[in-house]
């Protein structure tokens, strides 16, 4: 998780969802686009600010985020 810190998060920006790198593109945003199989070098033509660092952190923040332990209650 080396990119990690590209991954921001700003109350007042976005409704406190992780952005990258206080700008005002949230993780979401590159996820949803790479889910629609949108390629990595237009998503970076389409967002000038963005680097291919930005790409591989949003994964990684997606990939640590569901990767906890899930309870089931059982009677």
């Amino acid at each position: 998780m080396k990119h990690m810190d590209r991954i921001t998060f700003n109350p007042r920006q976005c409704g406190g969802r992780p952005c990258i790198r206080g700008m005002r593109i949230r993780v979401k945003d590159v996820l949803d686009l790479l889910a629609a199989r949108v390629p990595e070098a237009e998503i970076l033509a389409d967002y000038p600010d963005l680097q291919p660092e930005d790409i591989q952190a949003a994964i990684e923040y997606a990939a640590a985020q569901i990767d906890h332990p899930v309870l089931v209650a059982t009677r």
